[in-house]
């Protein structure tokens, strides 16, 4: 469908196109089954989605609660790796035009080795990483080459706790948009928003930040997607399509109704 001789990062060109209600949808790649990989991504932009984050089992992520987890125990178990991951996708700009991130932790990626993790995501036609654990220090003084050489754009995520001094270095350095993570939980710990969440994010929409913001951590139907996106450029569903991956029935079935409750 497109050649990987790309110079512009679909996120760039994203979001000229479109500044609200940016849908990013989360799934742990190798989760229900092995083989669903490149079936949930292309159903997703199917569905309306605008980016596809996938999750890099990790044996401790850190960052994420009990359901996420879940899926990446299933995942490991089904015999999910990096390698395993870059095959199933390797194709994937064949039918898929939207962005698609890769989640992850730093460790899985520096045994694969950073540079040839890098330049495998721009062989894809991968437009960013998210690694919740990797520290602004390491990345802006040892990991920057590697990602800029190859494209990719670093998303770093901020808190309730972040100081404005942080998130204004956060801004400075970032592309391609900010992950605002609702509040110190886990994902899934948490739906709905709540009164000093939106303080929170009327903060950050004040600070008139050069790059979009996106709001993840308990974001799960129509009324958190909205109720976030009064605030942000769009938000990030996590845990709630895990557990709609778990339904059964039609997995393809099951996305489409899923994504078109969120947008109705």
């Amino acid at each position: 469908m497109e050649t990987l001789a790309i110079n512009k990062n679909r996120l760039d060109t994203l979001f000229e196109r479109k500044k609200e209600n940016v849908l990013n949808v989360y799934f742990t790649a190798g989760f229900p089954r092995l083989e669903d990989t490149k079936t949930i991504i292309e159903t997703l932009e199917e569905s309306g989605v605008d980016i596809v984050e996938i999750g890099i089992p990790f044996s401790d992520p850190i960052a994420d609660g009990p359901t996420i987890q879940q899926s990446n125990d299933i995942a490991l178990g089904n015999g999910m790796t990096i390698k395993k991951l870059f095959e199933q996708i390797k194709d994937v700009r064949e039918t898929v035009t939207i962005p698609i991130l890769l989640m992850g932790y730093i460790n899985p990626i520096i045994q694969y080795g950073i540079e040839r993790f890098c330049e495998k995501c721009k062989e894809i036609g991968i437009d960013g990483l998210i690694l919740p654990d990797l520290p602004l220090w390491e990345y802006e003084n040892i990991y920057k080459p590697a990602f800029e050489k190859n494209g990719l754009y670093n998303i770093f995520l901020i808190t309730p706790q972040t100081s404005v001094e942080r998130i204004k270095s956060f801004d400075r350095i970032s592309k391609g948009f900010i992950y605002a993570v609702s509040s110190a939980s886990t994902t899934g710990a948490k739906t709905g928003i709540e009164e000093v969440q939106e303080v929170y994010f009327k903060k950050l929409k004040s600070l008139e930040l050069k790059n979009p913001f996106l709001i993840g951590f308990g974001i799960s139907d129509n009324h958190t997607f909205s109720k976030a996106c009064k605030y942000s450029n769009g938000a990030i569903i996590g845990s709630a399509f895990i557990k709609v991956l778990e339904k059964e029935g039609d997995m393809k079935e099951n996305i489409s109704k899923f994504i078109k409750a969120v947008r109705s």
